[in-house]
């Protein structure tokens, strides 16, 4: 871990909450991506931790995204109107909190019967329950089935999403970077020699998929209080496979390059707007050719796996 690490976090969010305070001021469209940029880097940091850091090919971070997004959602809905307006702020603290709990819940129930496998069967296994989980809320009246649900109080501001980014960036590595988080990176460089030594690899694989999946909750629950509007086609494969993306783009295991791979894929499609016909496939085109040019990541500076910053 970065000496003063937790001195950094309480600057940073010192630093955004002063942005914050004249977001107002902000052009209305810029503050938006601002705000998704944050959610995204949640996601990618999450997943990191799960493939970059214990390495386990997980393909189903959008249906943990989606519990917690809809879980988020109809907590604050069907509180809105016995609290007063003042009290939005914790509202969205509980929703969050609520989301990322069922979310992680999620993660337990698929990561105990599944962590036993490796590679493309974890990856067809995770990819199925992202699924499940989509065509569960679309069948599911209650929240809108395939229109999806409508009318989510408009909470999420450049504050909670970064913040809160900041937050899961530096739990989670100073989680890798703890004693205990050292039996992440065993796990992932030899499970054999990790169990030789000691350590058991599926409780640390389950672990690590929780967590991950408890972020990925609370970054879906900031998501549907940004929309207002959520669907269940927006937490897809496509879904899943751009989180994937901005993991391998920035360097598995490497925190800050997943964080980069995060900010630039997000902000990348809304500056190929101006080409629109053919902003996926520059965009694809564009990631592909990175992908030969640095297939170990864009943002893989240092080759010691122990460094993880």
């Amino acid at each position: 871990m970065i000496p003063g690490a937790k001195r950094w976090l309480v600057i940073a969010v010192i630093l955004i909450a002063i942005i914050s305070a004249f977001s107002k001021q902000f052009n209305s469209y810029y503050l938006s991506i601002a705000i998704d940029v944050g959610i995204n880097i949640i996601l990618a940091v999450s997943l990191n931790l799960i493939m970059g850091h214990t390495g386990q090919f997980s393909l189903g971070h959008a249906g943990f995204m989606a519990v917690g997004s809809y879980t988020a959602a109809s907590f604050t809905i069907a509180c809105t109107k016995h609290v007063p307006e003042s009290a939005a702020p914790f509202l969205l603290l509980g929703g969050l909190i609520l989301g990322g709990l069922l979310a992680a819940l999620c993660g337990l129930a698929v990561g105990v019967p599944t962590l036993r496998l490796r590679g493309d069967y974890l990856a067809i296994v995770t990819l199925g329950f992202g699924e499940i989980i989509r065509v569960v809320f679309q069948n599911m009246e209650a929240v809108g089935a395939a229109s999806g649900l409508s009318g989510i109080p408009n909470h999420t501001n450049f504050f909670w999403a970064w913040s809160t980014a900041a937050i899961a960036a530096y739990a989670i590595a100073a989680l890798v970077n703890s004693t205990y988080g050292r039996g992440f990176i065993a796990v992932h460089d030899d499970e054999i020699a990790a169990s030789a030594m000691g350590i058991n690899p599926t409780r640390y694989k389950v672990t690590a998929f929780v967590v991950g999946a408890f972020f990925a909750g609370v970054a879906g629950a900031l998501y549907a209080h940004h929309k207002q509007t959520i669907n269940p086609t927006g937490f897809d494969f496509m879904k899943s496979f751009e989180i994937v993306v901005m993991v391998i783009l920035g360097g598995m295991g490497r925190t800050v390059g997943v964080i980069i791979a995060a900010i630039l894929l997000t902000i990348l499609p809304e500056m190929l707007r101006a080409v629109a016909d053919y902003r996926m496939i520059i965009y694809s085109l564009l990631i592909i050719i990175i992908m030969m040019a640095r297939p170990q990541g864009l943002f893989t500076l240092r080759s010691n796996k122990g460094a993880n910053t």
